[in-house]
């Protein structure tokens, strides 16, 4: 419920407030880079407009229209990768291109979410630290791994001062984030192509992957039965704690499970019957939704 509409604000200001402490970058000599298929692309453009840095974004052809109209509204410059990596997906073109970028101009800067311990601190000082002072003692929590900055600095913060609370991370199929093998993915936000340098399984009590029908399918359910419109990682999770305790006897337990946006961003994806048709094969329009 922030000016980004999305949990990556969070990440936004501590990425740039990192770098303007650790190495005093400043808007008049420095431009921030990052690669981003969305939530964080926004994010960045708000935090950067709002201190007065110029920004550029690297997205693919997976980067929905959406996205990329609100960080150009906010003054961002869009650069779209179109050559695949090794893996089948873009992330490894993106950064490479950055690299290159970097390399011809010392005055771009790159946040680098996917090693940047700042991703990580942000989540360790706000979002679990939010979430321990709402639901002291939790059982479960259920966090979707893009970057794993959320689920890296929640399981870190948990392991000391709530050891109890079994953390559990969630990914798309397709995803090579915790070793499964890479594989066709059309939903941004969750998962990668390329393991980003900050993931890490401690204190992560299992992983589930999701395949990106049931995410598509659990979307337009909560839409359907609850008016609850949210993004495809948002989904992801969520599908992912219900299936969980089909089979989990104790069901007198405490869970959260971090929605991350909402689903503007998705109407002509997700929310699309004929997009959602042709990528999957799924009339969503007259699909059995599952509530059982």
């Amino acid at each position: 419920l922030n000016v980004a509409g999305s949990i990556k604000l969070k990440t936004a200001k501590y990425l740039i407030s990192g770098l303007e402490k650790e190495f005093g970058i400043t808007p008049g000599k420095n431009t921030i880079i990052e690669s981003s298929s969305g939530n964080l692309g926004i994010a960045l453009s708000i935090v950067c407009k709002s201190r007065g840095y110029k920004f550029i974004c690297i997205t693919d052809p997976n980067t929905l229209p959406f996205a990329e109209s609100y960080m150009k509204i906010y003054g961002a410059e869009i650069i779209k990768v179109t050559t695949r990596d090794e893996s089948g997906g873009f992330l490894a073109s993106r950064i490479k291109l950055i690299h290159k970028m970097i390399s011809e101009n010392p005055k771009l800067i790159w946040t680098n979410q996917y090693a940047s311990e700042y991703n990580i601190k942000a989540h360790y000082k706000t979002t679990a630290k939010e979430i321990n002072e709402f639901i002291p003692k939790l059982d479960y929590l259920f966090i979707g791994a893009g970057t794993t900055g959320t689920l890296v600095g929640c399981a870190k913060f948990f392991a000391k001062y709530s050891p109890q609370t079994k953390i559990i991370a969630v990914d798309n199929q397709g995803s090579v984030t915790f070793g499964f093998p890479p594989g066709p993915r059309y939903i941004p936000g969750i998962g990668t192509s390329r393991k980003p340098e900050i993931a890490s399984l401690y204190n992560v009590h299992d992983v589930i992957m999701v395949p990106e029908t049931k995410t598509v399918i659990m979307c337009n359910y909560l839409l359907k039965k609850y008016g609850m419109f949210l993004g495809g990682s948002s989904g992801t999770v969520i599908y992912a704690a219900k299936d969980y305790f089909k089979s989990l006897k104790n069901k007198n337990v405490s869970v959260v499970v971090i929605s991350p946006d909402f689903g503007e961003k998705y109407i002509d994806t997700v929310y699309n019957p004929v997009w959602v048709e042709d990528k999957f094969g799924i009339n969503i329009r007259k699909e059995a939704f599952y509530d059982r």
